[in-house]
This record gives structure tokens, C-alpha cells and sequence, in this order.
């Protein structure tokens, strides 16, 4: 089926405020309030929930409105454990399932706190180290975010003599890769070398020899990485008395965003709750499109048989987003998908601009009419703001940026670098993270090389000083540093020995005040520009203040930390108003009026490296459905026949041919707009007399002759 009619709705027609009061569930469609209402009625149904919840349907208020609900049905707050995508998510749904209770009990109620509301890692270390001792891990441990686990991973590399093979070993980055997959797919070693990685085939013994001794290492150190908080808690869930204790804590286990969980989350949602009672599960297999991370589509499309009861399914359809011709458009490519949950997109939204399908000969044509057709907007009133450019790949976008410098068209990118990656933010961490952890190799080496006349020997001596004696502050006390270090050493014992006092004058967050102290001269002898770095550095130590105490903080930026740093520039040229340019994969759960998909051509969408099996073709035509559908209004997709690429190995760079993409068949073409600029006409005083043409091939031919 190619389209979807426009239907209306009872839940659609407004509803008046005095209803509002008496129901704060009014405004929910009749799907949506099946949702919300399952296990709450007089006759509870204890089955497993899973809602299908389509794009631009309501998911985050459904699941709001659910939480809500069960509140008013008697369940408490202290036991409900609440998984999201982000914290920042969490948050969100704290504040919305707020609103609704105000509504129902009155603007002076105090709002409703939800303490078991985060994002699976962040629950994670919550529960490890409340566990700690049960489990064989150190209550102090720390978290290493991806780029220490990567430097570990590089030491340990370095220890094994793998950089000093005759042929190339993999480098830091992709051995954690391999490992990371490894953990979070729970695949074999050898089959995701063979399936992701296959240039590193020909080393699965010595990558297994690497991650086992990283292991060993991280355990040395009192350390735990991303895939640790998820790989722990799972084998948690394996332990019977532990999964039951642990389960037994929540009455409800709600998950947003299911389709993006891999199979430990998905393993650890099942030990906790084995029945399936009290489980909420919220997501869309149509976007699931995070394969690359080591999600699975096939948790949610597996879900409804996979507790001891069946789970009952209740699909989302009504979208408030986009008007019906893109949302047929985005029926149909998802409709072709080999497995699906069936649901067909529909809205009261009935629009008659249909969806532009543009031809255009190369990409530099594709980024002139862009760029066009964005001021076109623009002179009808949509800001550009509310535009935006996506594409598969970030390199993508290349020659549309400078077209739009050129023509002074602000515009954002999402992306650069971010916070913890920065150097002088990972140098205060870095000494937070040693005081908190003396045994955390990586943090000292970073801490104690920021001193003059300190380099990795002297670093080195100084951590074993520490692991061999009983207090580590007595090791640091009595270390001798080398000559040339002698001034700084004494200011450096101060601050240990002040943030390792369990009581006194070093109190938190007053110890990165003294941190901070201590670094500052530090970061202005270590770079130029240490006046732009300083502005990070004061608002680490403004954000410590929201936090209780420093394992706390250490943990929840690590785990989810802001996007950018203050070295880079604000929004562009200063300007009020900017143009949004993204991947598919960052625009998931955005929306805008006008959107413009760059390269829907085959080898771009899909890419010409997910073609190698069904499910990995089906996550591209679910990339190319989450494109299409954030679009409200305007939906432009560009089909460029020749463009530029980089490409590894000795084929070089070169200039591709590439038709549509293979998700838009022809039998689609009917529901789009069909342009083709510029259109093809050439000067007939400038056309070549068909003799020379001739000679020229002929010419061509006898060369080779």
C-alpha cells in the first residue's frame, strides 16, 4: 500500500479547558490512552506493554501520561525505574509527568521526583556501587570515558609488543571498537572480525591476548569502561539472588527508546523482570539505526514473546508531525522492509505540497539548489532555523557549506569537539578522577606529568610508590621528586593530601575550587590560548555544585557529558538566525518545517558498505525513513547523478556515477514532485559539428592501436 487516507479522529477535535481539568488525559488519542491506561483499570492486565510508537506520534507524552497514571493508581515514585536515551530525556519526563499530576492534584503540589530515572549506564553505576562489595569490585572504582579507555587500551597495546609487529596491528581506536562490539552484540571474537572488521581477521589471537590483559589491567586500577557499567549489571542479572533482589526493587521497569537497545540491556530488562510484569517498553523498529553502536532491531521486534507471558502491543499511528503526502511517501519505503511491527502513519494534516524528488547533474549543482530553495523558504517566511540539511555521512555536506559561506548563509553543524575530549577539561578530570581513585594509572599519568621536570619515569615511580604502600597519601608525602620539579611537588602534595582528608576544610565541591587553584597555572604555561580554556575550566567547577559529592559528579559527566566546548565559535557570524546541517543519525527525534536530504543515491543511501546482508540493506531504508520523516511541511530529496569522494586503499579519489536510491522505486515516483535542474538545453551556436566529434574518437581509438 502506497498511501494512507487521511482520517479524523474523535481525540483530534479540540478539547475544552474545563475537560482538561476534569481528565489530564483528554487530549490523548484513543491509542494513546490504551497505552496509558493498560494494567490501571479495574481489571488490571498484567502482560508486558510494548507501545510501537511511530514517528512524530506522541511518544514521549504517552509515556509521560503512563507514568502519571500509574502514580494515580497507587504506584509509588521510589519504585518505578525509568530508562531513557539520555538524561537530559530523563529529566524531561520528570518535568512532563509533573504537569500532569499538577493538573489532576493541584498547582501547589509538590512535584513528583522519580529517583530511578536515567539512561541504562548511568542506573548501571548507580547499582554497581551500591553492590560493589557483593560483586568483587571496589566501592571507589572510577569510570573511564571512551578516550581513556582507548589510551588504556593503547598501554596495554604497547606492554604486549603489538606496535612493534612486522606487519600493522589495528590502532588503539579500533581494538576498542572490536572490544566494545564484542561485549555489547555478545557475539564470538571471530565472527565480528569477520562480519565488521575483517582487515583484522588475520590477528583474532592476538586481539583476544590484548583485551584479556585490558581486562586484567583495568581490574589492577580500580576502573570500569562504558561497556563495563552494562557488561557488570547484566552478569548481576545472571546471578538469581542478585536479579531477584534487584527486581524485586521496582514495582515498574519503563524503557523509552527500545529499538536502540542492544542485548545486554535487553538481557538485563529480562533478568529483572522474568515475567514481564510491570514492563513498559516504548520505541519504533522503523528507526532503529544505531546497528553501528551494537543495538539490535530484533529486541523490540522480539520483545512480545520474550517473558513468560506474551506482552500485549498497542501501535502509535497518528502523527502530529508531518502532512499526509510525506507521510505517505515514508509508508512506503518502510512498508518494503523484510520484518516490521505493521503500523501505517496517518494525520489530520492533509497539505498539498507534495514531496520534491530533485534531479541534479553533480553536487555542486545539488548545493546551488539548496541553497536556493532555502531563501526561497526564507522570503516566505520560514526561518532558517526551522530548515534543516541532512545527509548520511558528514562529509556529505562539504560543498554545500562552502556554497552557503559564499552566499553568507549562517548555519550550524552538529558535531566538532566535544567537552571531555578537550585537553585542559581532561586534565581536570584527570585530577579529580586520581584523588578519587589513587590506583587509576591513567588519570595519575595525566595529573603528574601537567608538573615541570615530570615526565613518565618519574609519573611511573610515583604510582608504584602508591600501589605498594598502604596509604597513598603517606607514598605521595614522601616521594622525592627530580630537581627540576622540586617547586611545583610541594604545592601538588598540598592538594592530595587536602582532597584525600575524609573530613575537614576540603569539603565538596570545595575541592575543585582547590583543583582548580592548583591547575590554572599549570593550563596557562601549557597553552597560548589559556584565557578561552579557563572559561571551561570556571564552569567544571559551577556544574560540580549540582552534584552531592565527587564520585557522583565524576560519574554523571562521564557518562553524559555537555556537547562543546567554549573554544568554539558561538552561533555563526553572531547571527539571531542559522541553518541546521546534521546527520540522519543526530536528527533523530528533531523535526522541522523544511528539510533537504543531500545524496539519495545508491552508495550513499544505502551506503555502499551496508549492502553485504537483508538486515544490513533494512537499517539503511530505516535511515532514509527517519530522514523523511522529520519533516513537517517541505520535504526536498536530492538525487545528484556525479559527485566527489575520498576513498581509502589504492583506488584514490575519484568522481562517482550513482543512480537513485533503490528505496524509492519507481512505482514511488508518482507521490513525489519530479524536478531535474537545470533543465538540459545547450546553445546550438556553442554544439561541436558532428565531424570533429567523430574525429576526436577516432583519434581516442588509434591510440591504442
Amino acid at each position: 500500500m502506497l498511501s494512507a487516507p487521511v482520517r479524523t479522529d474523535p481525540a483530534s477535535e479540540p478539547i475544552p479547558t474545563t475537560a482538561r481539568r476534569l481528565d489530564p488525559f483528554a487530549d490523548l488519542n484513543p491509542a494513546q490512552r490504551e497505552a496509558v491506561q493498560h494494567g490501571t483499570e479495574a481489571e488490571p492486565d498484567l502482560r508486558p506493554l510494548l507501545v510501537i510508537a511511530g514517528a512524530g506520534s506522541g511518544k514521549t507524552n504517552t509515556l509521560a501520561h503512563r507514568v502519571a497514571k500509574l502514580i494515580l493508581h497507587g504506584a509509588d515514585p521510589q519504585r518505578m525505574l525509568l530508562l531513557t536515551f539520555s538524561r537530559r530525556a530523563a529529566q524531561e519526563m520528570e518535568q512532563r509527568v509533573a504537569g500532569v499530576l499538577r493538573r489532576v492534584l493541584g498547582g501547589t503540589t509538590t512535584p513528583t521526583a522519580l529517583p530511578w530515572s536515567g539512561t541504562f549506564h548511568s542506573i548501571g553505576a548507580r547499582l554497581l556501587r551500591e553492590y560493589a562489595g557483593r560483586i568483587g569490585l571496589e566501592t571507589n572504582f572510577t569510570i573511564s570515558d571512551r578516550g581513556d579507555a582507548e589510551d588504556l587500551l593503547g598501554l596495554v597495546r604497547n606492554d604486549l609488543g603489538l606496535t612493534q609487529t612486522k606487519n600493522r596491528f589495528p590502532q588503539k581506536g579500533t581494538c576498542l571498537a572490536i572490544y566494545s562490539r564484542v561485549v555489547n552484540t555478545q557475539a564470538p571474537l571471530a565472527e565480528v572480525l569477520q562480519q565488521n572488521f575483517p582487515w583484522c581477521s588475520a590477528w583474532e589471537d592476538e586481539l583476544r591476548r590484548l583485551f584479556g590483559a585490558y581486562v586484567q589491567a583495568k581490574q589492577e586500577q580500580n576502573v570500569l569502561d562504558y561497556d563495563d557499567l552494562l557488561l557488570f549489571w547484566s552478569e548481576m542479572m545472571g546471578e538469581p539472588s542478585l536479579a531477584t533482589e534487584v527486581g524485586a526493587a521496582f514495582d515498574h521497569v519503563l524503557v523509552d527508546e527500545y529499538q536502540d537497545t542492544n542485548r545486554l540491556q535487553a538481557a538485563i530488562l529480562l533478568g529483572l523482570k522474568p515475567e514481564g510484569t510491570g514492563v513498559t517498553v516504548v520505541g519504533d523498529d522503523a528507526q532503529s539505526i544505531y546497528a553501528f553502536r551494537g543495538a539490535t532491531v530484533r529486541n523490540i521486534l522480539d520483545f512480545p514473546h520474550q517473558f513468560r507471558q506474551p506482552a500485549r502491543s498497542v501501535a502509535l499511528e497518528q502523527n502530529y508531525r508531518s502532512i499526509q503526502p510525506i507521510l505517505a511517501v515514508s509508508n512506503a519505503v518502510i512498508a518494503a522492509a523484510s520484518e516490521r511491527h505493521a503500523k501505517t502513519l496517518w494525520t489530520d494534516r492533509a497539505g498539498a505540497q507534495l514531496p520534491q524528488l530533485v534531479s541534479v547533474p553533480d553536487e555542486a549543482s545539488e548545493a546551488r539548489w539548496v541553497a536556493d530553495r532555502i531563501l526561497q523558504h526564507r522570503e516566505a517566511g520560514l526561518t532558517l532555523k526551522s530548515q534543516a540539511v541532512l545527509f548520511r555521512t558528514s562529509s556529505h555536506s562539504a560543498v554545500l557549506e562552502l556554497e552557503l559561506t559564499r552566499r553568507n548563509i549562517p548555519f550550524v553543524k552538529f558535531g566538532g569537539l566535544k567537552f571531555l575530549e578537550a585537553s585542559h577539561v581532561k586534565d581536570l578530570l584527570a585530577i579529580l578522577r586520581f584523588a578519587q581513585n589513587p590506583r587509576g594509572r591513567l588519570a595519575g599519568l595525566r595529573t603528574l606529568q601537567l608538573m615541570p621536570g615530570i615526565g613518565p619515569v618519574t609519573a611511573t615511580r610515583v604510582l608504584e610508590a602508591i600501589e605498594q604502600a598502604a596509604d597513598p597519601r603517606d607514598a605521595v608525602q614522601a616521594f622525592e621528586p627530580p630537581a627540576a620539579a622540586a617547586g611545583e611537588w610541594a604545592a601538588f602534595v598540598e592538594l592530595f593530601q587536602a582532597m584525600h582528608k575524609s573530613s575537614g576544610s576540603s569539603t565538596w565541591p570545595a575541592e575543585v575550587g582547590l583543583a582548580k587553584r592548583w591547575y590554572l597555572p599549570q593550563l596557562e604555561r601549557l597553552h597560548d590560548d589559556s584565557e578561552a580554556r579557563r572559561a571551561d575550566v570556571e564552569n567544571l567547577e559551577r556544574m560540580a555544585s549540582g552534584y552531592a559529592d565527587r564520585e557522583r559528579f565524576l560519574t554523571e559527566l562521564t557518562l553524559d557529558p555537555p556537547d562543546a566546548t567554549s573554544d568554539q565559535s558561538g552561533p555563526p557570524g553572531r547571527d539571531e538566525d542559522y541553518l541546521i546541517l546534521s546527520t540522519i543519525h543526530s536528527a533523530k527525534g528533531q523535526e522541522w518545517k523544511a528539510v533537504f536530504l543531500l545524496r539519495a543515491v545508491d552508495g550513499c543511501i544505502p551506503s555502499d558498505l551496508g549492502t553485504g546482508s537483508t538486515s544490513e540493506i533494512d537499517e539503511e531504508r530505516r535511515l532514509l525513513y527517519v530522514a523523511l520523516t522529520r519533516a513537517k511541511d517541505h520535504l526536498h530529496v536530492m538525487t545528484p547523478h556525479r559527485f566527489y569522494i575520498t576513498q581509502q586503499g589504492s583506488m584514490g579519489d575519484r568522481h562517482v556515477y550513482a543512480a537513485r536510491t533503490r528505496f524509492i522505486s519507481d512505482a514511488l515516483l508518482p507521490q513525489f514532485e519530479s524536478i531535474t535542474w537545470p533543465l538540459a538545453s545547450v546553445d546550438p551556436a556553442r554544439r561541436a559539428p558532428q565531424t570533429v566529434v567523430m574525429q576526436i574518437r577516432d583519434r581516442a581509438k588509434s591510440a591504442w592501436r
